[in-house]
C-alpha cells in the first residue's frame, strides 16, 4: 500500500496557498485549496469569510484525505501516479482525474477507480500514465473559458506536478 499522502499533501499545499476570493473563480471563497462549499459540506457548517481566512492545515488535511486521496484510491496507485491523480482531483474534481487515469490505462471510464482500473494501472507503464495525464490536463485547461485569467498558473502547476510525479518513481 502506498504511503505517499504526507509527501503529496505538502506538495499540494505549495500549489494551493492561502485565502483567495477571485471574482472570476467559480469556486468562490477558498483557503488552502478548500472552497467554502467543500468545507461547509465536510464539517456540516456555514462559515463566514473571517472564519475561512483562519482555516489551518489541520482543518483541511482530513478533507483532502477523504474527499480526494481515498476517493481516488491514490493509496493503491504507484508512486507518482498517485500524485498526478490527487493533484488533478483537487484542482478539477475526483471524477475528472479518475476518468483521465482510466483513459491513460485503457480502463472503462466511469470516474470511479476500482479493482479493474487498478489492474489496468498495474499493467501499464507509470511514466506513460503520468505523461498522458499531463498532456490531457493541459488540453483540458486550454479548453476552459477562464484560461486567459488562470491559464499560466494552471500550466505551471501541471508542469511542476508532472515533473514531481516522474521523480517519485
Amino acid at each position: 500500500m502506498n504511503q505517499n499522502f504526507d509527501k503529496c499533501i505538502d506538495m499540494l499545499l505549495v500549489h494551493e496557498g492561502g485565502f483567495v476570493n477571485h471574482p472570476d473563480d467559480p469556486g468562490g471563497m477558498t483557503n488552502l485549496g478548500i472552497t467554502k462549499k467543500t468545507y461547509d459540506d465536510f464539517y456540516l457548517t456555514d462559515v463566514e469569510e473571517w472564519e475561512m481566512k483562519q482555516i489551518e492545515k489541520s482543518h483541511v488535511i482530513p478533507i483532502y484525505r477523504e474527499n480526494y486521496w481515498l476517493k481516488c484510491s491514490c493509496h493503491e496507485l504507484p508512486s507518482g501516479v498517485d500524485w498526478m491523480v490527487f493533484d488533478w482531483a483537487v484542482n478539477s474534481g475526483p471524477a475528472r482525474a479518475a476518468k483521465a487515469l482510466q483513459r491513460a490505462v485503457g480502463a472503462f471510464e466511469d470516474g470511479s477507480i476500482g479493482p479493474k482500473t487498478l489492474e489496468a494501472v498495474k499493467a501499464s507503464n507509470r511514466v506513460d500514465i503520468i505523461e498522458q495525464m499531463a498532456n490531457e490536463r493541459e488540453a483540458f485547461y486550454r479548453s476552459l473559458s477562464t484560461f486567459d485569467t488562470f491559464g499560466k498558473g494552471w500550466l505551471r502547476r501541471n508542469d511542476e506536478t508532472m515533473e514531481q510525479a516522474l521523480n517519485m518513481g
